[in-house]
């Protein structure tokens, strides 16, 4: 609910605080005080279009500002938070401005916003109802939400289980779909990926083989120049390879060494610890020496060993060329192409089940929607009836509303089971509109082309009221303030009262704020506002206040036509405020029993 407006700027109000009550708030003044300029304020803060000639002559800019009283987790303050705005516990201001040069701004707590986030705050915060209001029943599906709102929630988890079943359905056969389309392309993989694993399989590489065949294959190639130089090095060491008129050999000289050094080592432990130094060389000289040898019997010369190795070497290659860098690579290939050819190779299988699967959730999705359809044509039912009589109490005697539900024909659309084909959507197969025929004998037509000048606002109320009084009407998505603007107009008499009385009704489950210049209707207030005009010869401008006791029984008696402060004003004005208390007390117990 809004607890407080304030309006600086706008046409003739120059600056108005409005103080508003969680029940029903009615406003008046006298022709020409600024009681539209109020609504027009409204208007702005909840993102309609700019006019420039809203802002008051003689200053720069207006100022439309509104403080916002939201519950936890309701869907305008879980926008605002989105838009980056602030709030304390659920209280949120929000501010449009417009420059006499035309610019707007908008800010949400606290925070500079789009106008457009006002809009759409506005749509979830406010349902402004008046003669030029276009009004929401004009967009596209709002007369099945109002219908489905009414209906309560037994239904609405009806509309809920059709859409889970219809997203399923649908997400189901756009899978199935994809598999069946991408058949072909599915099939060059698999061959593709079938030749490529079996050629891997056919040269059967093992992990690190093209790094040791590497090796060997340097190896074989230079197997001459190894021999030789491994024969050099061993008769270097040994002088086998020279024969016997060769020179000293390594042996040799540190045999003739350790000779030298044998008479003198038991002298001295330094010489003999350089004796067993010389040993120790010798005996790793001859060790390396026979390691020489087998080094080169191992070298091989067998030219079949080297084209073998070297065939195996290019056959690998031909893979690394295709598969990767390394063998290893080719194996980790090998081992994903497997996986994702396990996976093409059963999307056949997939195919089939997803087909079974689509048809399963259209039929469950189908037999759904016509439950959904029919609780609609119940409830429909109910609702035209109440809204009709509700209409019988506000001068429309003889308008008669109805609810007309219609499937939506689509040849191409799923199949019922009298064989009729509808388009089945997120909230079922029903095109829903609200009908009224205003005079007896009159066509329906969509009830916001049948109703004109005031009887829109009425029809409105009738709806309102009798959606607020059905058991969802305390359904935390639904708009917790209702502006009526002129809703009594070409009404009069007793059938005001009914019109007062109504509002009185809807404004026990909800903020309504209303403009009126009948005093049966005022009379209902919780909380009372008049818009005051003066003029000091130059400038004109209004201001609101609160009224209260005295003030307010001098505001009915002008509204009645009498002399503010005549005694037979006032006291027509205390008669019709004991009245209307009559009727909401007796209004209350009709609702408690």
């Amino acid at each position: 609910m809004f607890s407080q407006m304030r309006i600086r700027g706008v046409g003739v109000i120059d600056d108005a605080v409005l103080e508003l009550s969680p029940g029903l708030n009615v406003l008046t003044g006298e022709t020409g005080a600024g009681k539209t300029m109020v609504v027009s304020g409204l208007g702005l803060l909840l993102g309609e279009r700019a006019d420039t000639g809203l802002v008051r002559t003689g200053t720069d800019s207006a100022l439309v500002e509104g403080v916002v009283q939201l519950p936890d987790g309701h869907p305008a303050l879980a926008r605002a938070e989105e838009a980056g705005a602030d709030h304390d516990a659920g209280e949120l201001v929000i501010a449009r401005t417009i420059a006499a040069a035309g610019r707007s701004r908008a800010h949400v707590g606290g925070r500079t916003a789009p106008v457009a986030v006002l809009a759409e705050l506005g749509r979830l915060l406010v349902a402004v109802h008046g003669q030029s209001d276009q009004w929401r029943l004009k967009q596209g599906d709002a007369h099945r939400e109002v219908l489905d709102d009414f209906a309560g929630p037994e239904l609405a988890a009806l509309r809920d289980r059709v859409a889970q079943l219809h997203d399923e359905w649908r997400a189901t056969a756009r899978e199935h779909a994809r598999l069946v389309s991408e058949a072909r392309e599915r099939a060059r993989e698999i061959d593709s990926l079938t030749a490529a694993l079996e050629e891997i399989e056919a040269v059967d590489p093992q992990p690190g083989e093209d790094v040791a065949l590497r090796a060997e294959d340097d190896r074989l190639a230079h197997a001459d120049t190894l021999r030789l130089a491994a024969s050099q090095a061993l008769a270097g060491l040994s002088g086998d390879e020279f024969g016997p008129d060769a020179g000293p050999t390594v042996r040799d000289l540190l045999g003739a060494a350790r000779a030298s050094l044998a008479p003198a080592t038991d002298h001295d432990e330094a010489l003999a610890a350089l004796d067993a130094r010389l040993h120790e060389v010798s005996t790793l000289v001859t060790d390396l020496s026979a390691d020489l040898t087998a080094y080169l019997d191992d070298v091989d010369l067998d030219p079949g060993r080297l084209e073998f190795v070297q065939e195996r070497r290019a056959a690998l290659g031909a893979l690394t060329r295709k598969y990767g860098e390394s063998v290893d690579e080719v194996l980790a290939w090998s081992g994903r192409a497997a996986a994702r050819l396990d996976e093409l190779v059963t999307a056949d299988d997939r195919v089939e089940r997803l087909g079974a699967r689509v048809g399963e959730l259209e039929e469950a999705a189908v037999a759904a929607a016509v439950t959904l359809s029919e609780a609609r044509r119940v409830a429909g039912d109910e609702f035209g009836t109440r809204v009709s009589e509700e209409l019988s109490h506000l001068a429309m005697g003889s308008a008669v509303v109805q609810v007309d539900l219609r499937r939506r024909t689509d040849p191409d659309g799923v199949a019922l089971a009298d064989g009729e084909r509808v388009r089945l959507a997120r909230h079922g197969i029903d095109d829903v509109e609200i009908l009224l025929a205003a005079n007896a004998g009159a066509a329906p037509r969509s009830v916001a082309r049948a109703a004109s000048g005031g009887e829109l606002s009425r029809v409105m109320l009738a709806l309102e009221v009798v959606g607020s009084s059905s058991h969802s009407a305390a359904s935390a998505s639904g708009p917790p303030t209702f502006v009526f603007d002129e809703v009594d107009a070409g009404v009069g008499g007793r059938a005001a009262l009914d019109v007062g009385a109504r509002l009185a009704a809807l404004a026990e489950h909800a903020q309504v704020i209303v403009v009126t210049h009948l005093a049966q209707v005022a009379a209902f207030a919780d909380r009372h506002l008049v818009v005051h005009k003066s003029d000091d010869g130059r400038i004109t401008s209004s201001s609101v206040s609160v009224v209260d006791g005295p003030t307010r029984l001098r505001e009915l008696s002008r509204m009645m036509g009498g002399d503010p402060d005549s005694e037979a004003g006032l006291a027509h004005a205390g008669d019709l405020l004991e009245q209307t208390a009559t009727a909401r007390a007796r209004s209350g117990a009709r609702a408690r029993s």
